[in-house]
Order: C-alpha cells, then sequence, then structure tokens
C-alpha cells in the first residue's frame, strides 16, 4: 500500500487519528484544529497558527487544500504570505 497521501484528498478521521498523541497534542479537541495546526506546522507559520486554525473551521477545505498544494509547489520566502494571497484568489474565482 502506497503510505504517500494523496494530496488532492483532505485527511481522513482515521489518519488523524492514527497519528494523535495525546500528551503532545492535549489542546486539540477538534478536527479542524488539527488540520490548522498541520498547516501552521507546513507552513513554517507558527507564530500565525490561531489564523490557520480559524481557516480551517471557517474555510472551505477545498480552497485550503488548493492552496496548501500550491504553495507545497512553490520556492516561498514567506509561503504563509503565499498560502493567504492564493486563499485569496481562489475564494475570488468561487464568487
Amino acid at each position: 500500500m502506497n503510505n504517500q497521501r494523496n494530496k488532492d484528498k483532505p485527511t481522513s478521521i482515521k489518519d488523524i487519528l492514527k497519528n494523535f498523541n495525546p500528551l503532545e497534542d492535549r489542546y486539540i479537541s477538534a478536527e479542524f484544529q488539527k488540520y490548522g495546526y498541520d498547516l501552521a506546522v507546513e507552513l513554517d507559520d507558527m507564530p500565525h497558527k490561531a489564523l490557520y486554525i480559524k481557516m480551517a473551521k471557517t474555510v472551505p477545505r477545498e480552497i485550503l487544500e488548493k492552496a496548501k498544494n500550491f504553495v507545497s509547489d512553490a520556492k516561498a520566502r514567506s509561503k504563509g504570505r503565499l498560502f493567504m494571497w492564493k486563499v485569496g484568489q481562489l475564494k475570488k474565482e468561487k464568487k
């Protein structure tokens, strides 16, 4: 079985619970919190982790996944800034 996660599909609850460490992740009580925290880690933008958690709760996951994939393929000095720009672009396209 291929262990690489498909970038087009959101992380399943099963995978999140499998990787959940109650000692390390003790302040995370909902799936969107874990997703937002992981997003902040991936973007190397921990000072703004609360923003990513809020976005994980309020912004459609499809938009966040597309923006995350866009940023992961790019070489940027500020991945967080590029991510926010892409989210804005995707929201405008959706309207």
